[in-house]
């Protein structure tokens, strides 16, 4: 009887290969096996073809695979084709099951889970059907292996002795086999909660097609992991038997948008005030900072990736800085950011690697202890989104310089362990640092109290200094705002924990609606998920022109021979990166030339506290860029063939106080000749033979 209805399964898929997948099975025929090994089927033509059959195949995936592959093999093909050892992969199933819903029930049926590579495993060979020799009579016995455990033959069918056997390689079969372990997309994740994942064991075709740090939907079945289940817990681990791996289209995120909402956005998208809405809807916990809050919402919708047709590509994403005295809310600020960010991955400097961020090299009990595998980073899983980087200024200099690749070029190289990869880390960075000595120094130009190197700091395109100056009037508009927050959050704590509460639902709402966002959170993560997939705003000339006039103004401050270089190429595209973020806010697809005048109102900001050279007050590129103002490269200069000019009149070097007073005499002060002397020695360019002596290198 079940060989029966066995036979009639296998009829059903054969009639409908042929309704709706005859022209792919005839390509899966023509390039089979050395091309491709499988038939990709659409769950939702099966379910249009029979629904019960759909159905059953989600709650009995094994026979109906079987079924279905034994339709293949049956199908009227020429003569001398046969497709015995072809797969039938089904995608695209009605809906995907979280990794953390999965339970009991979902055992040995068909899911489908969505998710990012964090670990894959090297490819192997797996055997499936193993020959063993008996060393007493040479009979060869065959035995079908499972995931259970390599198994041998317990004795000889011939000589009925219990071995010794030895494995036939040449004539087992083996199968490619690698194992992926798949994490949640951290989009789906509420604050504070630790993503979980699954191992998915994927074999023949499915191998090697994904890295660490890619967006896939994985579907199969779910069984138990018996090698995982000791004789003493009752408790066992889960894995998936992959069927399909599909790597995701490269778009921003997968967040679900109701029709209801798309028309809320449309609506805030046509308020007049839609800036001033927004950047009161991002942390107004937090009280000022307007300038830099928009600056982040610009962050959040990004610019538009350009692909050119030499295939060269061109970043949307922006990076941005934030530099500021401690107590000023940076901190607040990305975690804000973070979480309304669709996507997103926060981490601190002072707990982070170079490994952690980028990618690591491990070996543990995923490669089964034996062989190295690729661990995404950070940079990694923050792929299409934004990685936030709070203490910048903590980490490790060596830790720093594995995120100047990411920051540019938006992929991580990896050479360990005999690993060489390139992984993709297209995202945005907002990072968060202390100046230098913890606090701003007002007496110092701000270029030197950033202790991050020059070649890090030149790849963020907006730097925002955040200094805490006492202020009477500004200080009490703080304080209001902020005893006015935790006012509001008294009254709704109270209200929530005591029902014999003194204050009425309307008292606490007008308390509380004074420090809510204008644009309800989740609202507000839709409306950028809507625009980042769907706006991709072109520059009107207006807007090319007023970018272009501001740049070539600025630059010709620096056409004199001894004028500094005033502003490089990098601001220029960060200009049109922002530009286009400004039209994404407002669901334009044109650039005008009003978003054009707010981003130059930005980024001169941004220039005048950072950007400018101290002493001369003119705008200098090299005081970020370089670490080292013209005026300072100057000066070193000039001190450095004094130095020359002198050593030689004296036996034991140039004296100090000489180089001093000779250096005041041409005009530069004598703390700054001091410093900059100091300088020299430390970078090996000066050196003192004896005590109050400097020789050159």
């Amino acid at each position: 009887m079940a060989q029966a209805q066995d036979q009639d399964l296998v009829d059903r898929f054969e009639t409908f290969f042929r309704r709706y997948y005859s022209d792919k099975v005839g390509d899966l025929a023509r390039n089979y096996p050395r091309d491709q090994k499988s038939l990709r089927v659409d769950w939702a033509d099966l379910y249009q073809f029979d629904a019960d059959l759909a159905d059953d195949y989600l709650r009995h995936p094994d026979r109906h695979q079987d079924a279905a592959e034994q339709a293949l093999v049956n199908y009227d093909l020429p003569i001398d084709v046969t497709l015995g050892q072809a797969h039938v992969r089904v995608r695209n199933i009605a809906e995907a099951t979280d990794i953390r819903a999965l339970r009991s029930e979902h055992l040995n049926t068909f899911v489908a889970v969505q998710g990012i590579v964090r670990k894959a495993t090297e490819v192997r060979p797996k055997i499936e059907q193993a020959v063993f020799v008996c060393q007493r009579c040479n009979y060869e016995t065959q035995v079908p292996q499972s995931d259970s455990g390599f198994q041998e033959p317990y004795q000889c069918e011939s000589c009925e002795r219990q071995g010794p056997f030895k494995l036939d390689p040449e004539k087992s079969e083996f199968i490619d086999a690698q194992k992926l372990r798949i994490q949640e997309n951290p989009e789906g994740l509420a604050g504070g909660e630790t993503p979980e994942n699954i191992d998915v064991h994927v074999e023949d075709d499915l191998t090697g097609r994904v890295t660490p740090g890619d967006h896939v939907t994985a579907t199969g079945a779910l069984r138990l992991d018996q090698s995982e289940g000791s004789n003493e817990s009752p408790i066992f681990d889960v894995y998936m038997e992959g069927n399909y791996v599909e790597i995701e289209d490269e778009q921003f995120e997968d967040m679900e948008i109701t029709p209801e909402d798309k028309e809320a956005i449309i609506e805030i998208s046509q308020r007049p005030g839609i800036y001033e809405d927004m950047v009161d809807s991002i942390a107004p916990s937090i009280y000022g900072h307007r300038q830099a809050k928009l600056a982040m919402l610009l962050q959040l919708f990004s610019g538009v990736t350009k692909h050119l047709p030499d295939g060269s590509r061109i970043r949307g994403d922006l990076h941005m800085l934030l530099i500021g005295d401690p107590g000023t809310g940076k901190s607040q600020l990305l975690a804000y950011v973070q979480n309304i960010a669709p996507r997103s991955v926060y981490t601190s400097g002072k707990g982070s690697s170079s490994a952690g961020l980028t990618a690591a090299a491990v070996r543990d009990d995923f490669g089964d202890g034996q062989q190295w595998t690729l661990e995404a980073g950070a940079l990694v899983l923050a792929d299409q989104g934004i990685a936030a980087v709070d203490e910048l200024d903590k980490m490790a200099a060596d830790d720093r310089s594995a995120m100047h690749e990411a920051l540019e070029q938006q992929s991580i190289s990896v050479s360990k362990a005999g690993i060489n990869a390139t992984l993709k880390s297209r995202c945005s960075l907002l990072g968060a640092a202390n100046p230098k000595y913890g606090r701003f120094d007002q007496y110092e130009p701000i270029g030197e109290q950033i202790d991050l190197e020059p070649a890090l700091i030149s790849r963020f395109d907006l730097i925002f200094t955040v200094a805490d100056q006492p202020d009477p009037e500004e200080d009490a508009k703080l304080a209001q705002h902020i005893l006015q927050t935790n006012y509001a959050g008294e009254l709704h704590t109270q209200r929530e924990h005591l029902p014999s509460a003194n204050y009425t639902e309307d008292e606490v709402a007008a308390q509380t609606d004074e420090v809510a966002p204008e644009i309800d959170a989740e609202l507000l993560r839709k409306y950028i998920a809507y625009a980042r997939r769907n706006v991709y705003p072109a520059m009107s000339e207006e807007a090319r022109q007023a970018i272009e006039e501001f740049y070539v103004d600025l630059r010709a401050e620096g056409a004199d021979e001894d004028a500094p270089v005033p502003v490089t190429a990098r601001k220029l595209e960060a200009l049109v990166r922002l530009a286009e973020a400004s039209a994404r806010v407002r669901l334009s697809d044109t650039v005008e030339k009003e978003d054009a005048e707010k981003v130059i109102a930005i980024v001169r900001s941004c220039l005048e506290a950072i950007g400018v050279d101290p002493e001369t007050g003119e705008f200098d590129a090299d005081v970020v860029e370089t670490g080292t103002s013209k005026s300072q490269r100057d000066r070193i200069k000039n001190l450095k063939a004094l130095i020359e000019d002198i050593e030689d009149d004296f036996e034991e070097g140039a004296p100090v106080e000489e180089v001093l007073q000779r250096a005041e005499d041409a005009g530069t002060e004598r703390g700054k000749a001091e410093h900059e002397i100091e300088k020299l020695k430390k970078q090996g360019e000066v050196y003192e033979p004896s005590n109050g002596h400097l020789r050159t290198t």
